[in-house]
């Protein structure tokens, strides 16, 4: 299964662009920071991540403050076809009161 669920913000929008088949696409750059345990010992994570949503999600991910977090599940796919880079397809969007 490929399933990704993370709590982050957004903290770069791109320019709204449209496939050729007219469905809109956003990437969007996340940012991530928790605690986790691994191990047995707490450990620090913090990243940033790519993302793209496509379709209906693109008008929420547009109206989204900076930097607020909030839920996104999705899956983790290539960037492109034969590429070693992954980008996050974010399909749900959740508020979680978090700033």
């Amino acid at each position: 299964m490929n399933r990704l669920e993370l709590d982050a913000a957004v903290v770069e929008r791109e320019i709204l662009r449209y496939t050729p088949a007219g469905i809109p696409m956003l990437g969007v750059l996340l940012q991530h920071a928790s605690s986790v345990t691994e191990a047995g010992l707490a450990r620090q994570v913090e990243m940033t991540l790519p993302a793209l949503a496509a379709g209906t999600l693109t008008d929420a991910l547009q109206r989204l403050e900076l930097g607020k977090t909030v839920r996104f599940g999705g899956f983790l796919a290539l960037r492109r076809r034969n590429a070693r880079t992954l980008v996050f397809h974010i399909t749900e969007l959740q508020d979680i009161g978090k700033d």
